[in-house]
């Protein structure tokens, strides 16, 4: 047992044993977490996180039987507190949609180093989003454009808007709110943000409010893709 009752729950759902039992290793040896449970599978994961209680899991995506993405609405409803972060090798844009469809809170590539990981971590232990600057590129590969008759975007991303009504929207941000929109967009915390700004983190959250209320959104992943959408 560890004493710090500041450690975020992880667990950790991947099917190669070698790389699963690195990175539980990885994740024993730093003091800000704690590994509750791991699984091989996706019925397994279900299985452990229900009975682990997990703050935070880090699911791959290539599972045996059900792929990650397809087993999210299952693991999400038998730990409905966790928020779960993809740790995949595939940069497919239609993985990373289907990710965030079933309510994934972030998409890292397994080439991140452990500084990366563990960040994305806490983040998601605070509510935050976390991407891989090469997933968030594809943002707008995912989302920013649709052919006629295309199904209806994932809940809870905003649908394709047109380009005039995109940039009417984020000319209603002031210079600053626009540069902390960047930074959102690139996967910062608002600590990040602030260190970045020289600003404090509570004028961050602040302006993230402000930025969030003006472009009609309510998360900074809808802002994210909001910003990708334009870039295109």
């Amino acid at each position: 047992m560890r004493g710090a009752a500041a450690t975020l729950r992880v667990m950790v759902v991947d099917d190669h044993t070698l790389f699963r039992r690195g990175l539980v290793a990885l994740l024993d040896a730093d003091g800000r977490f704690e590994v509750v449970g791991e699984a091989g599978d996706a019925g397994e994961a279900q299985r452990v996180a229900a009975q682990c209680r997990p703050q935070v899991i880090l699911l791959d995506n290539h599972l045996p039987g059900v792929a990650g993405v397809d087993a999210l609405p299952q693991l999400r409803a038998a730990a409905p507190e966790a928020r779960i972060l993809m740790l995949t090798m595939s940069e497919d844009e239609r993985d990373l949609a289907a990710a965030l469809r079933g309510g994934a809170a972030g998409y890292l590539l397994k080439t991140a180093d452990s500084d990366e990981l563990a960040q994305a971590i806490e983040r998601a232990g605070r509510g935050e989003a976390s991407f891989s600057a090469a997933m968030t590129a594809k943002l707008s590969a995912a989302f920013g454009s649709a052919p006629a008759g295309a199904p209806a975007p994932p809940q809870g991303l905003p649908a394709p808007a047109p380009a005039e009504a995109v940039d009417d929207q984020i000319a209603s941000l002031s210079p600053r709110e626009r540069e902390i929109l960047e930074l959102i967009a690139r996967g910062d915390s608002n600590k990040e943000i602030a260190r970045a700004l020289s600003i404090a983190e509570t004028t961050v959250k602040i302006h993230v409010q402000h930025i969030l209320r003006k472009l009609d959104l309510s998360s900074r992943v809808q802002a994210a893709v909001v910003l990708a959408t334009r870039k295109t």
